[in-house]
């Protein structure tokens, strides 16, 4: 099995294939498994808070034998109306060992979100997106120090 130090989506396989999308998808796993170690064993809401950085808003939506699917998001305030953004779904293939960002609300609020979709807009297609934008955001929120463990 390879580090995730060693995996580099875009230098591993060509965009769009259907070997690129798997080692993204196994980059999100093992990216996702550092963010949260006890993902098999939680349960319904968490909230990992460090220095610097929003909340990080984690809620398990579903669960079954093989698969877990999970909600991550900050929460901003326009006035009274709160926002998520980034707002993402993801589901965890178990057997697999695969992470697959399923969906993502709409255009983003912040820059660098929206230049990091943009760029890839014309060359991937909608499941590169999503999954190039959760890989990155994984590793940004262990770069941050977020680690889910309680509630």
């Amino acid at each position: 099995m390879l580090l995730d130090c060693q995996l580099v989506p875009e230098a591993v396989a060509k965009p769009k294939s259907f070997v690129g999308l798997m080692t993204l998808y196994e980059s999100n796993f093992v990216r996702l498994n550092q963010l949260i170690p006890e993902l098999t064993r939680l349960d319904g809401y968490y909230r990992s808070k460090v220095a610097g950085d929003c909340d990080l808003h984690v809620e398990i939506v579903e669960r079954s034998r093989y698969t877990i699917t999970l909600s991550l998001s900050y929460f901003f305030y326009d006035g009274e109306e709160r926002i998520a953004d980034p707002d993402m779904q993801v589901r965890v293939y178990l057997d697999g060992k695969l992470a697959e960002a399923m969906c993502f609300t709409g255009e983003h609020r912040h820059a660098a979100l929206r230049r990091l979709s943009r760029a890839h807009r014309g060359q991937l297609d909608a499941r590169w997106r999503r999954n190039i934008v959760l890989n990155k955001w994984l590793e940004y929120l262990m770069d941050q120090g977020h680690l889910v463990l309680e509630k």
